[in-house]
């Protein structure tokens, strides 16, 4: 009888110890300890926008935890300067030079599915996110991931002929150190997809402001800041008949009279933007490859477009 007690008294003495390891990060935290609460996933792997907590661990990381294995720039990339959220572990998939840490981040009602790539050592390589539940669009989104891993993040919905519209795009990790896109699938004609500029009711009255375009499909928006130094942007390309895309959205400071920089905390994505009369040139310095198809640069001119002439009614 008292062998028994015995036994039972050391289980529930290393079960105290498991209990102790604290994740918020109040405390240092061991490798072994933090890496060690991502169990391995099953592949493949699916999930849609509609169950994306499904999978998730109930244990919760602190984000100063977090943050003890991963560089706040690289977290900023997926949260921005928002702190206030819960991170729970999701699992890792190993490879022979690599690991991928899956998470699931809650901001308020917004869940988003995030991976973070690390070497064997566990320094940190890359991040992207994969899938959150908050797109506000009338597509149901989803997320594949299978042994290579290549990560598939698809969209679809129900067209007007009853025909299901879909878009699929396969995202891998590559040995330069990005993500770059190798499966780009799509039933939707490209020419009549509209492309929503986010910026177009703005303000344009200061010098800089209005709207530099090609076409339809590849033009750069720029609207009034909060001063005269400060402008708000948006861009969008599609070249190679819509198999290379680019979008960003942001602010750019004016460095010089004619010039000014996109270099926002946190993202590697750095934009020079060259005025010169009516015409906007765009260079890409630092790292867009999370705004961008691996194959395709910001690096372009633009041509700004003539407001039309408001129309003066006459006094009779």
């Amino acid at each position: 009888m008292n062998k028994w007690i015995g036994a039972f008294l050391i289980v529930l003495i290393f079960s105290c110890k498991e209990k102790q390891i604290d994740f918020s990060g109040d405390v240092p935290l061991k490798q072994k300890d933090f890496f060690g609460i991502f169990k391995p996933m099953n592949l493949p792997y699916s999930i849609s926008d509609t169950n994306i907590d499904k999978n998730a661990d109930t244990l919760s990381i602190g984000v100063k935890a977090f943050l003890q294995f991963f560089p706040d720039s690289a977290f900023a990339l997926v949260s921005g300067k928002n702190r206030k959220l819960i991170i729970h572990p999701i699992g890792k998939i190993e490879k022979e030079k690599e690991a991928y840490y899956l998470v699931l981040i809650t901001q308020q009602k917004v869940k988003k599915i995030v991976v973070f790539v690390t070497d064997k050592k566990n320094k940190f390589l890359g991040v992207k996110e994969l899938l959150q539940n908050n797109y506000n669009d009338e597509y149901a989104h989803s997320l594949s991931i299978n042994k290579e891993p290549t990560f598939l993040i698809s969209k679809e919905k129900m067209g007007k002929d009853n025909q299901i519209q879909f878009s699929r795009a396969g995202w891998v990790y590559n040995d330069v150190g990005i993500f770059m896109v190798v499966i780009n699938d799509s039933n939707e004609d490209p020419k009549k997809s509209e492309v929503i500029n986010p910026l177009d009711t703005l303000p344009k009255k200061n010098k800089f402001s209005g709207d530099y375009v090609k076409d339809k499909k590849n033009y750069v928006s720029i609207r009034d800041g909060k001063d005269l130094n400060n402008y708000s942007f948006f861009i969008h390309f599609e070249r190679n008949e819509g198999a290379c895309i680019g979008e960003l959205k942001g602010n750019l400071q004016m460095k010089k009279p004619n010039s000014g920089v996109f270099n926002e905390n946190g993202d590697p994505c750095i934009i020079d933007f060259i005025f010169e009369g009516n015409e906007i040139t765009l260079k890409e310095q630092g790292s867009c490859g999370n705004h961008r198809g691996i194959k395709c640069f910001f690096n372009d001119s633009f041509i700004k477009k003539k407001e039309p002439k408001q129309k003066v009614s006459k006094k009779r």
